[in-house]
Order: C-alpha cells, then structure tokens, then sequence
C-alpha cells in the first residue's frame, strides 16, 4: 500500500504531481518515465511560483483517472490525493478562477459515478466546505446531487436537503438557479426511503416559482404540475394542499394532455366520493396508467368525504349521511370516524344513542379566499364576544363598587 506523506522539503501539490505521474508512466520504461515525471514536476513548480492556480489543477487532474483506477492506490490514498487538489481553490484570489477550477475538479469526478461512487461523494463535499464564492458552492451542491441520483446513493445526500433553507439565504440564487434546485432535491428524495413528503414539498416550491410567466415559460412545468397532482392522490394519509391555486398547475385545467389529471385534483379537494366513482368510471385505464390503485383512491377519498361533511353539516352529522356518502355499511360508520380522528382531520364525539356525530373542529382540504373569509367571520364574532364580556365584567364592578359606597353611608 502507497501512502501519500508530505514532508518539509515538498509541497504536498507538487508530491502529489511526482506520485500520479509516476504511476501514469509506470509501464513506459525507467528512463521514458523519469524524464516525463520529471517535466511535470517542474511544469508544476512554474504553476505555483507563477500563482497559475488554475493551470496546476489541470495538470494535477490529469492522471485522475488513472489514479482512481489503480489497484495500488487505496481509498485513503485517493481521499488524501483529492484533498490536496480541492485545496488549491483557497489559494486563488480571483473568484472567477476558483469557479473555474471547481468546474474543473467536478468534471473529473463525476466521470465515472459508478466507480467508488461513495469517495466521489466525499470528496466533492470536501470541496463544497473548501470554497468561499457562493455561486461556487452552489454549482458543487448541484454536481452531488447529480452524483447521488445517478450512483443511487441519495441517503448521504439527504441531511443536506434539511438545510436547504439556510442554503438559500447564502446563495442568493436567481429564480431559474432555485428552480434547478428544488427540482433535483425533490427527485432525490423521491426515490428514499421515508422522504415522499419531503419530495412533495420541494416539487411544491419548485411550482411556486412559476408565478406570473408567461405561457412558453409556463409550459416547462406540465410534466411536473402533473406528477405533484398524482403524488398528491397516491399518498395515503395527505388530505391538505395549495396545488389548485398555483398558476403552474392551474395551466392543465384546459391541456390537452393533462385536463383529466387537473380534473382528478379538483375532486380530491373539492368533491366528495360519488364524483371520484363517476370519473373513474369514465377514465379508469387513464388512472391505471399512472400507477393509481383503486381501492386506494376509494379509501382517501372516504376520509376526505367525512371532512367534507363535518365542515358543512352545522357540527351534527347524522351516521345515516355517513353511510350514504362513504357508500359504507351500518356497523363500519364508526370505524370511519376514529380513522378520521386518529389521523385528526376531525375533532368530534359520537352519540351513540342519537345516532349523530358531534363535530368541534375539522382540517379544511384548502385554505383559499373562502377559508379565510370564514375565519375571518369566527374571529370577528370572538372579538365581539370578548367586548360583551368585558362590558359586563366593567358593568358589575361599578355597581358592586357603587352599592359598597351606599353601604359605607348608612353606616355613618
């Protein structure tokens, strides 16, 4: 095994030059390889003496493969090589030259992602926390998770996704460059374990950013707009989101190709049961084809009828309703309604002996102009009925105040 180990009397770069071309000129012969080590070794000595920073990673980078390839070198020794590569963008002064050398360097390792994919990971988020240019950083994240998808490692990639807020805040991107972004994050956590929701709310901002554009640009977002609506319909146990007022969704009500994807939505959020039976009567191939289970579907959509009831139905829902809405039996009403309070879409109590549910609170499937008008409306009358109480409280303190002076008086 080969270890790399710099010493006084060497730079580690120019160690590194000596050590990959070496192994690069191997099998050429002693004297054939001498010489060209020897050229590269003081090509290399101009590049740093010169603050050629940019020329010393091409010339470093050039035996990359070869390096990464070799059974004599370990894991260890490619990590070490790497980290003194990565190092030269600290010694740039010139942004623009740093972004040309992380270029440089991410080409390099995204060649082969299949190949010690892991230590290409590594190294590539070594050379995320070396640079100090913002628009660098970016381009790096960008090239990882790239990496990730293609080698299928999106597990290491992840816990970054977490922090993509305060990414944001430092990269101060540029709305094609956030849209680029939201859209690789959510297709790297789609295919994770446990990360579906994640997944749904990077393709949710990355729709949000389509506000205002015109319809060309619109367009771009169909296919997207489309696969957040059938992600929306598949997961089991989300009832609530903001897709119909999206501009970027909003553009398939009338598309050719995605009208009954648009339309499907509308009835996940707006309708009840008995129009999910109609349209899968009329279009069940189309569901069939993107993956949808039927069964699964009626099952949602009996939670999200429920809702539906409990939000207009003055706070008693009578089971018998329950029953021909979910197109259930006698004996499985309740079992409906302590699915739908476990999963607390509904805050409620059933009287058995009334035969009614007995609604408190329940979870609005949207919360557009009409939510807000409603709680509008609530909070007015609280505020209202607040004032009452205390005129009422202020009222009885002064004739309580009042009848004590009275008393006082008569006492005298």
């Amino acid at each position: 095994m080969t270890t790399l180990v710099p010493t006084a009397e060497e730079d580690p770069a120019l160690s590194v030059v000596r050590f990959t071309s070496e192994l690069s000129w191997s099998d050429a012969g002693p004297e054939v390889a001498e010489q060209q080590v020897s050229r590269l070794c003081v090509e290399a000595q101009e590049c740093m003496v010169m603050n050629r920073w940019l020329d010393l990673t091409s010339l470093m980078l050039t035996s990359a493969d070869i390096v990464f390839s070799n059974s004599k070198v370990s894991e260890k020794d490619l990590e070490c090589i790497f980290t003194v590569i990565c190092n030269l963008v600290t010694k740039s002064e010139s942004p623009d030259e740093e972004f040309e050398m992380a270029k440089l360097i991410c080409s390099k390792i995204i060649q082969q992602p299949k190949d010690k994919p892991v230590l290409r990971l590594k190294i590539l988020f070594n050379l995320y926390n070396l640079l100090d240019n913002a628009h660098c950083r970016f381009y790096v994240y960008m090239k990882a998770l790239d990496l990730a998808m293609s080698s299928k490692l999106t597990q290491y990639v992840i816990p970054s996704c977490k922090k993509i807020d305060s990414f944001l805040k430092e990269w101060n991107l540029e709305v094609q460059d956030q849209r680029e972004l939201f859209l690789n994050v959510a297709n790297a956590l789609k295919d994770s374990k446990n990360s579906e929701k994640d997944s749904f709310k990077f393709l949710t901002k990355y729709l949000a950013t389509f506000s205002g554009e015109d319809a060309y640009k619109m367009g771009e977002a169909k296919d997207e707009a489309a696969r957040i609506i059938i992600e929306f319909v598949k997961e089991p146990d989300m009832f609530q989101c903001d897709l119909l007022d999206m501009p970027a969704v909003a553009q398939l009500e009338k598309d050719a190709k995605y009208a009954l994807v648009y339309q499907l939505l509308k009835i996940f959020l707006t309708q009840r049961l008995d129009a999910y039976l109609e349209f899968q009567a009329a279009n069940s191939a189309l569901l069939k084809s993107y993956g949808l289970v039927h069964e699964d579907c009626i099952a949602k959509m009996r939670m999200i009828s429920l809702v539906d009831l409990a939000s207009h139905e003055s706070g008693q829902i009578p089971y018998t309703l329950i029953k021909d809405t979910l197109r259930i039996e006698d004996d499985e009403v309740e079992l409906w309604v302590v699915k739908a309070l476990t999963s607390k879409l509904i805050d409620c109590k059933m009287d058995q002996m009334n035969q009614v549910v007995l609604v408190s609170s329940c979870t609005e499937r949207v919360f557009g102009q009409q939510q807000w008008q409603v709680l509008s409306t609530k909070l007015g009358t609280w505020r209202d009925n607040i004032a009452n109480v205390i005129n009422t409280i202020q009222a009885n303190k002064i004739t309580e105040d009042g009848s004590q002076s009275v008393q006082g008086l008569m006492i005298r």
